[in-house]
């Protein structure tokens, strides 16, 4: 398949509200291949929609089953999700491709129940907990427009987003 752009920070189109998706065709499911083939070249746990420039409700993830990654793939596709239950904060230490080399600490819920469709249009719902759970909440809040640096303090916000612009200026000079 093909490695799309990962959109950066601070990029406009991460913070477009997407839409949903009305058909389920081969164009769908090969945007969806594309996705994991970019997740995977980057190391990424999940990836969404619009951290490659689509502006479609759907994300991509591959968590592994237990902490130590040793439980083989975990992939799931899931079109037009959203969060029907949570439950438990917790805090969550937490990166993106969009948001290169930085992590930072976030309060996330453990537990999620979620509902969705998968690339066929068949409705599923799944329950989450810990890792997998917090990258569900992660990559559908991209979903909405929304930055896990959202949820940092304004001061720790303007420090990222000074960062990531003189980098933008620096690399387009």
């Amino acid at each position: 398949m093909a490695i799309l752009d990962v959109v950066v920070f601070p990029d406009e189109r991460l913070r477009v509200k997407c839409k949903q998706v009305t058909e389920f065709n081969d164009e769908l499911k090969t945007l969806a291949q594309d996705m994991f083939d970019t997740m995977y070249d980057d190391n990424g746990l999940g990836l969404a929609a619009p951290q490659v420039g689509d502006s479609r409700r759907i994300v991509v993830m591959d968590v592994p089953k237990d902490e130590d990654g040793e439980q083989g793939h975990n992939q799931i596709v899931m079109v037009n999700p959203q969060i029907i239950e949570k439950e438990e904060e917790m805090e969550s230490s937490e990166g993106c491709l969009s948001v290169p080399e930085y992590n930072a600490s976030i309060t996330r819920f453990n537990r999620v129940k979620a509902k969705y469709f998968d690339l066929d249009g068949v409705e599923h719902t799944i329950e989450a907990e810990g890792l997998h759970a917090v990258c569900i909440q992660h990559e559908l809040d991209h979903l909405d427009g929304k930055l896990f640096i959202d949820y940092l303090s304004p001061l720790k916000r303007n420090i990222v987003l000074r960062k990531y612009k003189k980098l933008k200026k620096f690399k387009s000079q």
